[in-house]
């Protein structure tokens, strides 16, 4: 079978094979999907939406510091220049930014409703308003100093980063979710202070091993805290880049009263639906699944997160609990793959390779900085060098000025006679009458020491590897400082195996054999003292 295919208005079909033009045209559309939309890229950490949402709101002037704006116009502003797909794909991109509790770190600060950890929807984006957070403007950070390459938009009107400066080792921090087509990712974040101290640890020894890193990272970090029971499988997928391990909800057992006890859970899982565990806790107990509840109830507030599940009387809390776990989500399973876009590829990495990528961005991003620092101060180095030059013979440069008859004859004229490059010839000839001014050629001496201070600093960090690491630390440790905080999820030593034990409850019985070889168990609390008149309790 076979497929024709015009190639021009005056020219014969050519004869194409359906199965390889499938082929081709399926892998075409599998590496879009990889590469152009579902897995993030290793240096920032970002999908391509992601990041051109944080470039728009940067262009836009949406800074931490600054008024707050309406999403419908951010949405609008990344369609018609960035992202040209639907607005509800761009708008619930911007809102998972700005959620805290699936954001370890928010990239967005968001004002109005963005959606809750019991799954409401965001409201629409005409009601909400947004601005960056102060930690994506680390990621956003020197931009416009040439650290990173441009590349023409969908419609060449304007420019777009092909990754981010990254000041923060954003894909580890926040991790990400995503389904490509024939693969997956799946990385949870981590705690910033602990990323940063492994990341300075690697600068400092590059032969650093995984056992050391896991030292300073033992486990992710999640927002919703909760706990990590065992170590095993999150070694095995900081080894390799796949493994799984078990999360489990932060509970506490209370007696409110003298007869009365009560679970109160305060931490579920990661992206674990609150009102479903509810629903599901309360469809178990009515299916008498579980037994043993009496009233479940959400006090939950600004404050946190309270879900108290009220016990009857005479029942062991415990067992109640490890039945929540065994068949509710307050016991859940994180499978850990770590897959990002290196190079235009898809690649699987360990932990340490994650952290050596991004150092090697950051060495990329410091040096390309400085740079243009250097080049910048070398051009004002040369136009104060010119001024100080006319201003030795300013009598002479005034009168060449006062003589010509139009600025390319004056120009002109410094050129040839006093040797001036054409920048500085047109510098002087912008030059204001204060500059002429003692306290103006003060300064000018003033700033051309400085500068000269600050092209040895930068010759010094490029022609140093040494200093140059010096400098990536220094501001490692800047961010670790400044947006820095304790972990939030705590670490249980032994795996979270429920066995069929655990689901008993521990009471005294009474075993009753008949004469035919039956055999009852009853347990104590049925037998009831017998009274006049009474039978108490009959055993077979």
């Amino acid at each position: 079978m076979g497929n024709r295919e015009l190639v021009g208005p005056a020219q014969q079909p050519i004869p194409v094979n359906i199965e390889d033009e499938m082929k081709r045209s399926y892998m075409d559309y599998a590496m879009s999907v990889i590469v152009g939309r579902a897995l993030p890229e290793i240096r920032d950490g970002l999908k391509p939406v992601q990041r051109r949402i944080l470039y728009a709101m940067f262009r836009e002037g949406l800074a931490s510091g600054k008024s707050y704006s309406k999403c419908a116009g951010v949405v609008g502003e990344v369609i018609k220049k960035y992202h040209p797909h639907g607005d509800s794909a761009v708008y619930d991109a911007l809102v998972r930014l700005a959620q805290n509790f699936n954001m370890r770190y928010p990239l967005i600060d968001g004002q109005g409703n963005f959606g809750s950890i019991d799954g409401d929807p965001a409201a629409a984006y005409r009601y909400t308003e947004c601005r960056l957070d102060a930690v994506a403007e680390q990621l956003l950070a020197d931009i416009t100093r040439d650290t990173v390459d441009f590349v023409q938009n969908f419609d060449e009107s304007t420019e777009e980063p092909v990754v981010l400066p990254a000041m923060i080792p954003g894909l580890l921090v926040n991790g990400a979710s995503g389904i490509a087509v024939g693969m997956a990712t799946n990385i949870p974040p981590h705690n910033l202070r602990e990323v940063i101290d492994a990341a300075v640890l690697l600068i400092n020894k590059p032969q650093t091993t995984l056992e050391q890193v896991l030292e300073i990272i033992p486990a992710p970090d999640f927002p919703t805290g909760a706990h990590i029971y065992g170590r095993a499988g999150i070694k095995e997928a900081y080894r390799t880049g796949r493994g799984s391990f078990t999360m489990r909800a932060k509970a506490a057992i209370e007696r409110p009263a003298r007869d009365k006890q009560q679970i109160v859970i305060t931490e579920i899982p990661y992206q674990v639906n609150k009102s479903r565990v509810i629903e599901r806790t309360a469809r178990l107990v009515q299916e008498k699944k579980i037994e043993g509840i009496s009233d479940i109830r959400d006090e939950s507030d600004r404050d946190g997160m309270r879900i108290v599940i009220e016990l009857k009387r005479g029942e062991q809390p415990e067992i109640v609990l490890n039945n929540l776990y065994k068949h509710t989500q307050l016991q859940e399973s994180f499978g850990m793959i770590m897959l990002a876009i290196v190079e235009g590829r898809p690649r699987v990495l360990s932990l340490v390779e994650m952290l050596q990528i991004f150092l090697e961005h950051r060495a990329t991003i410091v040096r390309r900085r400085t740079q243009y620092d250097l080049r910048k101060a070398q051009e004002r180095s040369h136009i104060l060098e010119g001024y100080k030059k006319a201003l030795g013979r300013m009598d002479a440069v005034i009168k060449l000025i006062r003589a010509a008859q139009g600025p390319k004859e004056a120009k002109q004229g410094l050129l040839t006679r006093f040797k001036f490059s054409d920048r500085q010839s047109q510098a002087i000839l912008e030059l204001q009458l204060q500059r002429l001014t003692a306290l103006e050629r003060g300064k000018i001496d003033q700033e051309y020491k400085e500068l000269q201070q600050k092209i040895a600093r930068y010759e010094e960090i490029l022609g140093s590897e040494k200093v140059l690491k010096k400098v990536i630390v220094a501001e490692l440790e800047e961010v670790k400082r400044t947006f820095g905080d304790e972990r939030r999820t705590e670490i249980i030593e032994e795996q979270a195996e429920i066995n069929l034990e655990d689901l008993i409850p521990v009471e005294d019985v009474v075993i009753t054999v008949s004469h035919s070889g039956f055999m009852k168990r009853t347990p104590l609390a049925s037998y009831r003292q017998q009274v006049r008149g009474g039978k108490g309790r009959l055993g077979m």
